[in-house]
């Protein structure tokens, strides 16, 4: 007897006779059905995109100023009212407080009012982002200048001499996730896109496991050892990306039990074409619009660009939100994988 995910024998009526007929046969209505989504996909793909990096501008990126009493306040409110909304800034005590939040990625920039001249210095993290650093330096800039004063920027958490602008921990995350969901898709294929029973959902999800481990071994091997790209972290970013293979294989497993070959294609809108643009690469959170900035630490490819981030230039600080993202998919995911076979035998039990 077949099953929903296996082949049909094939027919052994009469050919389909004359152009429309043999077009008809070869085409099915279904299959055009999918064509149409892989279409809208494809477009999905190039308007999310072009939507989140054509016009990046900045917004909300935080600010600690340190500034004598008499103008701290003034500075502090000048900042806050650029048109845009660019920066928000707060008044901090000291150059040690403002740096201590730099280096462990509570603010992305921190201004040092000179009270004896006009030159003042501008504190950045390009570890946090160099698109973001370079557009908070671009913004405070302007700003002095319409006050007579003139800014010096300072680097004090810089990107590694291996990893140029920025990009080798979100393009190791994009690596880890599509390892993940092709895995999942690869046994789909080879043994039916919906598992037929918890039991078989199961092994499915026991398989994903070494799986996982030998890609977050592999990952951070080529990163760290191989190319030097992320250096001194080595076993957190095994750690980290073992769990995103694991979130994206089980998410994808789910959508597969949900809704069969279809939820391959809602795994590849989920992590590519909206995980992608709005994790964090090459634009930072701060610079996208709204819709792609709050999706950003909402999915696992923003949670896991953030937290590699933290981990390899913050010294590990605020990674909990973005671990708790990831795994609340991962758990998530295997749920429904299981759940799913349970609930649909019982629904053809109590039909029968």
């Amino acid at each position: 007897m077949s099953t929903p995910d296996e082949p049909l024998p094939a027919s052994s009526g009469p050919e389909p006779q004359g152009f429309w007929g043999e077009l008809r046969d070869a085409v099915q209505f279904r299959t055009i059905l999918l064509i149409v989504g892989v279409l809208l996909l494809q477009l999905g793909f190039i308007l999310s995109y072009i939507g989140a990096f054509h016009a990046p501008k900045p917004q909300g990126i935080p600010v600690a100023v340190v500034a004598p009493a008499q103008v701290s306040a003034e500075t502090v409110t000048a900042l806050n009212g650029i048109d845009g909304g660019p920066v928000t800034a707060e008044a901090v005590s000291s150059r040690a407080a403002a740096e201590n939040m730099l280096r462990t990625g509570e603010t992305s920039a921190a201004l040092l009012v000179d009270a004896r001249g006009t030159e003042d210095t501008l504190l950045v993290a390009s570890g946090g982002g160099k698109a973001e650093a370079d557009a908070v330096t671009t913004v405070i800039t302007r700003a002095d200048a319409t006050r007579g004063r003139t800014v010096t920027a300072e680097d004090i958490v810089p990107l590694q001499s291996g990893d140029g602008r920025g990009l080798s921990g979100f393009y190791l995350v994009i690596g880890w996730i599509v390892g993940g969901y092709l895995v999942a898709a690869l046994l789909s294929v080879a043994s039916g896109s919906r598992p037929l029973t918890a039991r078989r959902a199961v092994f499915r999800l026991g398989a994903i496991v070494p799986y996982a481990i030998a890609s977050g071994l592999g990952g951070a091997l080529i990163a760290d050892q191989v190319l030097g790209a992320l250096t001194g972290h080595f076993l957190a970013l095994w750690g980290i990306g073992a769990l995103l293979v694991v979130s994206a294989a089980t998410v994808t497993m789910a959508f597969q039990a949900l809704f069969g070959v279809i939820g391959i294609g809602i795994t590849v809108l989920v992590f590519v074409v909206l995980g992608n643009p709005s994790a964090g690469g090459a634009y930072q959170p701060s610079l996208l619009p709204p819709f792609w900035r709050a999706l950003s630490g909402a999915l696992p490819n923003g949670a896991g660009t953030d937290a590699v981030r933290h981990i390899v230039y913050f010294g590990a600080h605020g990674i909990t939100g973005p671990l708790l993202v990831i795994t609340a998919y991962a758990v998530m995911g295997a749920l429904l994988s299981v759940l799913v076979p349970v609930l649909r035998a019982r629904r053809r039990a109590a039909a029968v």
